[in-house]
């Protein structure tokens, strides 16, 4: 019966362990980024989830900053696009 077991119990912690190699190689692309992506990283890195869209979530974080003045069109394209490759990673 053990054998059986625990071969079973390996397998359901695949996804697991899956997601979390995710996780860290998202983590390990995130510290590549410039200062903005690394910003709009971490401000939809917590919000994601298997359904969540990367380019809504991201053009969400910069719109604001863009009409604020406090980023342009520009470096917050660039830095979004970036921080999209890393956050595709948690999906």
């Amino acid at each position: 019966m053990r054998r059986i077991l625990l071969p079973l119990f390996g397998l359901l912690l695949l996804p697991a362990l899956a997601q979390a190699a995710d996780q860290v190689a998202a983590a390990a692309c995130s510290a590549q980024l410039s200062q903005d992506g690394q910003l709009f990283y971490g401000k939809v890195a917590p919000t994601m989830t298997p359904k969540t869209d990367i380019k809504d979530a991201l053009t969400g974080v910069a719109r604001p900053m863009v009409m604020a003045g406090s980023m342009s069109r520009d470096t917050a394209r660039t830095a979004a696009e970036a921080a999209g490759e890393c956050l595709k990673l948690l999906k």
